[in-house]
């Protein structure tokens, strides 16, 4: 197998990672409104996520670092076409990321709330606009013949794309109601179940809608299968959830992302970013690759410290393993 290939194949699972990881997270932060009803249930909620959620983003940093790397033509189209839509993300991730550090540090309800907003809007510009970005990865944009976005922002809000960013945005919550459903214990852990049962209906038919359209589409084999396997487990997942199994019921939502991001790449591949401009030159992991050199110094310095980084990262989720109660939580005021 090239090397090419190997690369392309590690920045899907590099992806696939960060929204498993990330997408729990975002769902969380999302859920402020809906099972935060007073400040002790947003700080049950919050500290669900509060030891691993910087963790978590580390995966879209490598990820990014890996296609500037491995493929620097991708990259350099890839941030200078989607530039608006990705700074939103980055702002919403700052945010988000000092709403985490500062809503504590002034006994306030009105400063509390100011940062709640930013956290819920920190979570949800990124779960909608991902979806959005990888759409019009597969859809194609418009690139010229050296490699260019030639498009506009609105090229980028169309209907697939937009789907694509549904399909995130809900996945991503029912994957974060599940979690806290998981995470804690007594009248939230309640609240969250049952929320998560009224979520599967909407998210099984958005997801499947989206990943039916990509493989009418474009009618690759593997993407298919993939995608069926991806419903499979959805379907699964809920059920589980009917039956008040959080922890198959997690599996089952993580499963599911890393399957729909697996049948998204695969119908992606040998194409990085495809064209839809007549006469337009598409980015594929042979025209978009670096050296073979570098290719090779990457995959063994991958090799030395991937598993590392599982290691440590595996280990902080075994250390905070237990269920958080309101009971825990020392009194605030409201």
């Amino acid at each position: 197998m090239e090397l090419t290939t190997v690369w392309f194949a590690l920045i899907g699972v590099l992806w696939a990672g960060y929204f498993v990881l990330e997408g729990f997270d975002f769902g969380v932060g999302m859920l402020l409104p809906l099972l935060g009803r007073d400040e002790t249930r947003r700080r049950v909620l919050i500290n669900t996520i509060g030891p691993v959620w910087d963790g978590n983003e580390v995966w879209v940093l490598v990820a990014g670092g890996a296609t500037f790397a491995a493929f620097p033509e991708w990259y350099a189209t890839l941030f200078s076409g989607f530039y608006l839509p990705l700074l939103l993300i980055l702002v919403a991730l700052i945010l988000r990321g000092v709403a985490f550090e500062y809503r504590g540090k002034v006994d306030s309800p009105q400063w509390r709330r100011r940062w709640d907003a930013c956290i819920i809007g920190g979570s949800l510009v990124p779960a909608l606009l991902w979806g959005v970005a990888f759409g019009n990865i597969l859809r194609g944009v418009r690139l010229d013949a050296r490699h260019e976005y030639v498009g506009g922002f609105f090229d980028l809000l169309n209907p697939y794309a937009l789907l694509g960013g549904a399909t995130t945005l809900t996945l991503f919550l029912l994957h974060g109601t599940v979690f806290v459903a998981l995470k804690t214990d007594g009248p939230i852990r309640r609240d969250a179940a049952r929320l998560a049962v009224r979520l599967a209906g909407p998210t099984v038919v958005i997801a499947a809608g989206f990943l039916l359209w990509t493989q009418l589409r474009d009618d690759d084999t593997g993407g298919w299968i993939l995608s069926g396997l991806a419903a499979l487990v959805l379907l699964a997942a809920v059920a589980a959830i009917l039956r008040e199994r959080e922890g198959l019921a997690f599996v089952g939502t993580a499963l599911t992302i890393v399957l729909a991001t697996a049948a998204l790449f695969v119908t992606l591949f040998p194409q990085v970013m495809p064209t839809t401009l007549p006469g337009g030159e598409g980015l594929t992991v042979t025209n978009a690759a670096s050296t073979p050199y570098t290719l090779t110094i990457m995959t063994w310095v991958a090799i030395v410290f991937t598993p590392l980084v599982l290691c440590y990262q595996a280990w902080t989720y075994w250390v905070f393993r237990k269920r958080i109660t309101v009971e825990q939580i020392p009194p605030v005021h409201a």
